[in-house]
């Protein structure tokens, strides 16, 4: 998998030799390519509650969707898989209807707190739920109320880990919670100490 081979094309070679960075991308593709997914790249997607898919329509423009679930709702089959549950929506269906002209979509799946992005290229593959139980069973949610209607694999053809320039650090409620826990429980135990010091000096 060698991401810059398949992301640059010739326009953009001669957009980096102009600006100078040519060089450097060289050397990027004519390094080792990485034979799938590894354990870090799955422990990233693991951890994620959305991502990013761009599809392209047969009308020539892209299209992204902002895609949302629990953590680990898109799941590594193996090192060179993943795969989701697509959930019932506003049913306008623009990504399925795009992927059944054009398979390929580009995925960015971020991570605020610590400023990090992983871009994927994938050819995806749209499964009807009768027709794969037990890969439904695989990618079945627990403890989260959603309507299934068909599954996608992404067969992954390329990644990579974008520079952190510019990401803004944004944090979710439960995050938020987690990095004041021991502020609130040592407020609280203050707060009894407190109630417990009156309390003696009636």
């Amino acid at each position: 998998m060698n991401y810059s081979t398949l992301a640059f094309s010739d326009a953009a070679r001669k957009i980096q030799e102009k600006a100078g960075s040519r060089a450097n991308y060289a050397r990027r593709e004519r390094q080792s390519q990485t034979d799938g997914l590894t354990e870090n790249e799955s422990a990233f997607i693991a951890e994620r509650d959305s991502f990013y898919m761009a599809t392209l329509g047969a009308n020539g423009f892209p299209y992204i969707q902002f895609r949302g679930g629990p953590k680990g709702f898109l799941k590594t089959i193996d090192s060179t898989r993943l795969a989701f549950v697509d959930f019932r929506g506003n049913m306008q269906y623009i990504s399925v209807g795009n992927l059944a002209t054009n398979n390929k979509v580009s995925l960015i799946l971020m991570d605020y707190p610590t400023r990090t992005r992983l871009k994927l290229y994938a050819e995806a593959e749209v499964v009807e739920l009768k027709d794969d139980p037990a890969l439904f069973e695989k990618l079945d949610l627990e403890n989260y109320k959603f309507r299934p209607e068909r599954m996608v694999v992404l067969h992954v053809k390329a990644y990579d880990w974008n520079c952190p320039q510019h990401i803004t650090p944004r944090y979710t409620l439960e995050e938020i919670g987690d990095a004041f826990a021991s502020q609130q429980d040592y407020i609280a135990k203050l707060e009894a100490e407190i109630k417990t010091l009156k309390q003696s000096a009636t």
